[in-house]
């Protein structure tokens, strides 16, 4: 591990050039300054050699774990994108992406610090022996310093100026090639942005991109209309049936939408809204009326033209469900409002539509 010289020995040959005999060598007990600085080193490398395999590992095992519990669902484009199924590739993507960056700079410090104490070492072994070792600077140091080209401490006496206040004196340097090579890159660009969007029209401005998306997405709106008709209602030919599937329907939308935030959920009204349970009607109780009333609104008594929101099928729905709370008597219902209404065709089931209620 260490050599033991002899004062009469030549100079051990360190660059691994010919041209120097070798030192001879005999058995070391492991006590000696070099065999100390070894141990050190591998002290300090292994810990985080085991800890970055020990990272990959639980990665490698967490990687299998995620693509067996998301291969087991099928992802579905109307889903959320929170609850996807494809979020744990996601996640798990983007947890490879931060470990291999730190497994990276991990071992490029770890590469560092064993370069630095093996050029240490040497160093020390080299002046033991009476030998100066200059060390070649990498490309990275050399890339590093032709970019800043700055002048070295020794040399900083050649461009002194005159300037000097308080002890502090001032250095004629200049820019740092980088900087010269950014100024130089942003006047070109300028030079091609001006000609690409200013003279040539190769690619548009701001605002005829804008207006250019604007039509885009209103093609693309007429397109999708086209592709689903809305169902054509006609007013004048609706007659009230207690159907069970269209009450429903209309159930759903009436509680989705601001319906029973006016009218309560169980249709019995409140400071805003009329009761819709009872017999007493505003604007007329039939369902030809009902159907207008959703979908023209009166604005004057804060009733929104549902029509302009909803589809005319959803506006059929919602009539339908309205006229099946006749009957229903829920409690805490508003008082009467409007004229007296008795209806002519057939009578909503109101066992059926308490029974939906619930």
């Amino acid at each position: 591990m260490c050599a033991i010289t002899n004062s009469n020995s030549s100079i051990p040959n360190l660059s691994g050039t010919t041209g120097f005999n070798s030192v001879p060598k005999s058995k070391c007990s492991g006590k000696c300054k070099e065999c100390r600085k070894g141990k050190a080193i591998r002290s300090r490398a292994i810990p985080l050699i085991k800890t970055v395999a020990l990272m990959l590992l639980f990665t490698v095992l967490g990687s299998n774990a995620f693509a067996q519990n998301a291969s087991a669902q099928t992802p579905s484009s109307s889903q959320d994108s929170l609850s996807s199924a494809m979020l744990p590739f996601v996640v798990l993507t983007v947890l490879i992406f931060v470990t291999a960056i730190l497994i990276v700079v991990v071992g490029i410090y770890l590469v560092r610090i064993l370069n630095i104490l093996a050029n240490e070492a040497e160093k020390e072994k080299a002046e033991r022996l009476g030998i100066t070792i200059t060390h070649k600077s990498s490309w990275w140091s050399r890339f590093i310093d032709s970019m800043n080209a700055a002048v070295p401490v020794t040399q900083e006496k050649e461009i002194e100026l005159d300037h000097n206040y308080d002890g502090i004196k001032e250095l004629d340097n200049h820019l740092p090639p980088w900087w010269s090579w950014l100024f130089i890159g942003t006047v070109i660009w300028a030079v091609v942005y001006l000609f690409v969007y200013h003279f040539s029209g190769s690619l548009p401005l701001q605002m005829k991109e804008y207006q250019t998306e604007l039509a885009n997405a209103e093609e693309q709106a007429i397109r999708l209309k086209a592709s689903q008709p809305q169902a054509v209602i006609d007013e004048n030919a609706l007659v009230y049936t207690p159907d069970e599937a269209i009450i429903a329907k209309g159930k759903a939308v009436f509680q989705s939408n601001n319906c029973a935030s006016c009218h309560k959920t169980d249709g019995g009204g409140n400071g805003i809204g009329p009761n819709l349970t009872d017999k007493y009607w505003l604007h007329g109780g039939d369902i030809k009326s009902v159907f207008a009333l959703i979908k023209n609104g009166v604005v004057e008594k804060g009733m929104p033209a549902w029509g302009k929101v909803m589809s005319p099928k959803d506006v059929h729905d919602v009539a339908f469900y309205v006229m099946s709370l006749q009957g229903t008597n829920p409690p805490n219902a508003k008082a009467p409002q409007g004229e007296l209404f008795e209806p002519t065709g057939a009578k909503p089931d109101s066992v059926k539509v308490q029974a939906l209620l619930k």
